[in-house]
């Protein structure tokens, strides 16, 4: 007897619709020539239920996104939280070959190669659901777990599959701490302590004398319309990618795209306690914007040596005294 997958199961509000999920997650649905040749790129036969789903709508962000844990995690003591569910494609970025999709993972960040990176979470990269193929196999059915990477790539178990993970996820509702976790956020981006690196930058640069109240105001903004402290691909985010460049830069004239992207996470993008930080990032968007940034004029290159242009400069200059007021 053939068993249906999802037999029962309401799917009718699963998705939620954004202009977000729509640019970085959902794809046209797959054939089966695409969904044979990403299963021979990862090397794993791809779940029958997963299939299903993405066949009705290939990828997106679930209107419910976490799943409940016996342990502890980096992100709660009693769940887990998930951003979005990656589809079958490789245009979009977060699909199983796109630009952070399954391979990006374990061959970019380290991730043990256990199966398919499936779920991106809100950390920003600091914790992954895989399909787990340990004891199925490649062509098995696999296991849904949790990886964390603040923990050594601690594995926690999830669900015994695919199917019963998506049954599994509850409302945001059901863990809502958001109004603590916002408060919490906007008391560190007031009174929480710069890194060393950025504490020092700041001392050194010929920025404008107030660049820390500037720096404090644009984090209390994007907490005020996000609910937390992280860098996106928001106006007050790349205005924070801007300023942390030209805090480097004009205390390193000979930087490098290299040598930026190594010390980049001592900035604001790691911290302890109550420092002033996001407690993580991605590599690539910080690399996008980046490219970004060089291919509009922004950043100038002379000999691999990167700097600020005249023009980014004074309007860069502008935009912190707008803050400062």
């Amino acid at each position: 007897m053939t068993t249906i997958p999802f037999d029962g199961f309401d799917l009718t509000d699963f998705w939620e619709d954004s202009e977000y999920a729509r640019k970085d997650y959902i794809s046209d649905p797959p054939d089966d020539a695409l969904i044979q040749a990403l299963e021979h790129e990862l090397g794993y036969r791809l779940p029958a239920s997963y299939l299903w789903l993405m066949k009705r709508q290939n990828g997106g962000i679930p209107r419910n996104l976490n799943f409940p844990t016996d342990v502890a995690t980096s992100w709660a003591e009693d769940h887990i939280a998930i951003t979005g569910i990656m589809g079958i494609g490789r245009e979009k970025a977060n699909s199983l070959g796109g630009s952070f999709g399954s391979r990006f993972w374990t061959e970019e960040w380290e991730y043990p190669d256990i199966g398919i990176a499936i779920c991106d979470c809100p950390s920003a990269g600091h914790d992954m659901v895989f399909l787990d193929y340990r004891q199925c196999g490649a062509q098995g059915e696999p296991a849904v777990v949790h990886v964390d990477q603040e923990d050594d790539y601690r594995i926690t178990p999830l669900a015994e599959n695919f199917e019963s993970f998506i049954r599994g996820l509850v409302h945001d509702d059901v863990y809502d701490t958001s109004a603590e976790d916002k408060q919490a956020d906007l008391d560190m981006a007031q009174h929480g302590s710069f890194s060393a690196t950025l504490a020092d930058l700041c001392a050194r640069t010929d920025a404008p004398a107030d660049i820390e109240k500037a720096i404090r105001e644009i984090a209390r903004q994007i907490i005020e319309e996000k609910g937390f402290f992280a860098l996106h691909a928001d106006e007050c985010s790349l205005l924070l990618y801007d300023i942390q460049f030209w805090l480097y830069a004009s205390a390193h004239p000979d930087v490098t795209a290299g040598k930026y992207l190594e010390d980049y996470p001592n900035i604001i993008a790691s911290g302890f306690g109550n420092d002033f930080c996001t407690g993580g990032y991605a590599t690539g968007f910080v690399e996008d914007w980046l490219k970004a940034r060089i291919a509009q004029g922004d950043i100038e290159v002379n000999n691999a040596t990167l700097s600020v242009s005249e023009n980014a400069r004074r309007a860069l200059a502008n935009k912190i005294a707008d803050f400062c007021r």
